[in-house]
């Protein structure tokens, strides 16, 4: 069994990680490079280790982090979401000096993370693929020959991409010719590969995703779907599951359709089938990605399924602990990114020392974050500070909730995207449930409101004045 377990992560998910190891009895190893040393996954985990001055290179690192787990007792490495956990080097790396990966095999990391190939792969199961290239494309006249064929506006996509990076949409054959360099330079930049591919646009979509578990026997279950339509320059803002866009019929269908994409990869562990749905209805397949998703916590509130403990419970060897039949959706659980960003001034990223941070509470209100008072924001990672989940029984009951547990939290010394997240609260349409990836692009209004301090902060630095003039 897994007894000692690295995370090849920082921040809050190595914090998240670490406490379902407690939960499961296994002891967390952290590590951290120095502009990490006083980082929260450092304070959280059973033990930690330094692996060097460089703040991201350390943490991209396969061999240091495979020596310092065998060197630790470890038995196992989560790699998280984001550095190298979607690499097969570290899976391949893992799986030759008997260190377990938590996570699918290298060969299904490197199938799925190469997007043409992923695409192929779903064809061949059935799955519905949104029309493009059929392969990379060789070079511009490619581009604008097979766009002319599927007709304008299309997708320019970087083909080992990922998290919003290498991505054009291309209304023209002007805007293609404008885009194309720039996505190979991004792709070749961000990925190593200059390779893209090409992708008919599905004009104001829903972004919606399916979280699948799979088990080394054959088992695969799906966890119902979240909802990723709010999101900005293709980066997630708010999740939420079920969608309240969905209906019984289309979710029965996306489930099946993403549990036949994993039996056709061939996938292990946890995953995540990411589909457009279109405003006609229908479903084109997107990408599947190999590991855990930020937005994960939305899935364990409806489900009440630890996610990341099935995923070391996977790796463990052991079967699924439920069938198809248990799972089932409990009310509305909907997540708010909380950045250290501005939105007044094009969401610039606002990093320095958190002065003040409380967490709200109260029934259905979860903070899965890794700052405290006192915790300057390295300006070396991403700007994700906390992530807030909310739970409910229905969609009024959650959109009240979540603008309460909005107003209840604090964040001060850095600005944030939490005045943002209120206005999106009370905008109608968002409210109707009604909104596509296109909705933030379509209201830049919402990123001007009001300044205003609550009252707490306003006495406080009443006080600290008064104090700092009579010498108290």
């Amino acid at each position: 069994m897994i007894r000692k377990l690295l995370i090849a992560n920082r921040g809050e998910v190595a914090v998240r990680i670490a406490r379902a190891c407690a939960e499961r009895g296994v002891t967390s190893v952290a590590v951290y490079t120095d502009a990490d040393r006083h980082a929260l996954h450092v304070k959280k985990a059973d033990e930690a280790y330094h692996i060097g001055p460089e703040s991201v290179a350390g943490y991209l690192n396969v061999h240091r982090l495979v020596d310092l787990a065998l060197a630790t007792g470890c038995d196992a490495i989560h790699p998280g979401y984001g550095f190298l956990s979607e690499n097969p080097l570290l899976a391949e790396t893992c799986d030759r000096r008997g260190i377990r990966f938590v996570g699918p095999p290298a060969a299904v990391i490197r199938a799925m993370g190469d997007k043409t190939e992923a695409r192929r792969t779903m064809r061949r199961a059935g799955i519905p693929v949104t029309p493009g290239s059929d392969g990379n494309v060789t070079d511009l006249a490619e581009a604008l020959a097979i766009a002319g064929e599927i007709g304008y506006p299309v997708m320019l996509k970087a083909t080992s991409g990922g998290g919003g990076r290498g991505i054009r949409r291309c209304a023209s054959p002007a805007e293609l010719r404008r885009h194309y360099e720039r996505v190979l330079s991004e792709a070749e930049k961000a990925f190593g590969r200059a390779e893209v591919f090409l992708e008919k646009c599905i004009d104001r979509p829903r972004h919606i995703e399916v979280q699948i578990l799979a088990d080394r026997h054959g088992n695969v279950v799906h966890l119902l779907e979240r909802d990723c339509s709010i999101q900005r320059r293709h980066q997630k803002l708010i999740e939420m599951a079920p969608s309240p866009q969905i209906d019984t019929e289309r979710r029965a269908e996306l489930g099946a359709l993403a549990v036949r994409a994993a039996r056709a990869a061939g996938y292990e562990n946890a995953g995540t089938v990411e589909f457009l749905v279109g405003e006609d209805g229908s479903v084109q397949f997107m990408e599947m990605n190999t590991r855990l998703q930020v937005e994960h916590t939305v899935t364990e509130e409806i489900t009440g399924i630890d996610i990341v403990q099935e995923q070391i419970r996977i790796a463990d060897g052991e079967r699924l602990g439920f069938t198809q039949e248990d799972v089932r959706a409990e009310g509305v659980a909907m997540e708010f990114r909380i950045n250290a960003e501005d939105p007044k001034n094009d969401f610039l990223p606002s990093f320095g020392r958190i002065t003040r941070y409380f967490a709200p509470g109260g029934p259905g209100v979860r903070t899965d974050g890794a700052i405290y008072t006192g915790y300057d924001i390295p300006p070396y990672y991403d700007s994700m500070c906390v992530k807030l989940t909310v739970w409910a029984r229905d969609w009024d009951g959650v959109l009240r909730r979540a603008r309460r547990a909005l107003r209840d939290i604090g964040v001060f010394g850095v600005r944030t995207t939490i005045p943002y997240h209120l206005r999106i609260l009370e905008d109608p349409e968002f409210r109707a449930g009604r909104f596509d990836t296109g909705f933030v692009e379509r209201h830049p209004e919402l990123a001007e409101y009001a300044e205003h301090r609550p009252r707490r902060e306003l006495a406080a630095a009443i006080a600290a004045a008064l104090a700092a003039q009579t010498g108290l």
